[in-house]
């Protein structure tokens, strides 16, 4: 029952959100659309941010559950990648319409609803795990310290592809499945090609960059 009431707060505030905008919907208002008493929506959420918390949650849960199949049998690196990719857009448009009435709180670096932000972590430690999964899961020979870094690396790839698709009117979202198909082979070659002796060093190089801008 307890659950039961919870998604129903948090399916109520995404459709308020979506429909009135995140500042002007107030909990008062997604208590009263979902049938639950002011208080008992902050017993369940604290804060409009929390709700927003929770669909980042379940959205996740969604694109795990998506990707379960494809990773459980499949273990060419593109085929995976690409198939991540590609559920997590699948799983997403049903949120479209509010994601992209929404982008402008979330892209703000200090808003805590910011997937690079402390409060995200959760959320973005789990995505993060599913492009692990991408990697370990591959039978193709890369470099063993870009195979170390490569997870968060995809992630960040993912980032891009989210703005992408926030943006993208067309029919389906074919114009974001069509950057994922594009660029997934691109990836896989500097991938592949990360393992070879003339180009190790600069694999390596690369590597010593990205850790230098995280630390």
């Amino acid at each position: 029952m307890a659950e039961k009431t919870r998604e129903r707060i948090v399916a109520t505030a995404l459709r308020l959100f979506e429909e009135r905008g995140f500042e002007a919907t107030t909990m008062r208002a997604i208590a009263a659309e979902a049938g639950v008493s002011v208080g008992n929506a902050y017993y369940y959420f604290s804060s409009k941010e929390q709700l927003i918390q929770a669909y980042y949650d379940r959205a996740q849960r969604e694109h795990e559950t998506a990707c379960r199949e494809l990773l459980a049998v499949e273990t060419a690196f593109a085929a995976r990648l690409g198939g991540v990719l590609r559920a997590w857009v699948r799983v997403s448009e049903p949120y479209h319409q509010f994601a992209a009435k929404f982008f402008k709180h979330a892209a703000e670096p200090s808003n805590p609803l910011s997937p690079f932000s402390a409060e995200s972590t959760p959320a973005r430690e789990s995505s993060i795990a599913i492009y692990r999964d991408v990697v370990e899961g591959s039978a193709d020979r890369m470099d063993s310290d870009l195979r170390a870094e490569l997870p968060e690396l995809l992630w960040l790839l993912s980032m891009g592809v989210v703005l992408f698709w926030v943006h993208d009117t067309s029919p389906g979202c074919a114009r974001t499945y069509r950057l994922i198909d594009r660029t997934v082979p691109l990836i896989d070659r500097l991938v592949a090609l990360s393992n070879l002796p003339g180009l190790r060093g600069v694999a390596r190089d690369f590597i010593d960059v990205v850790r230098e801008l995280r630390a």
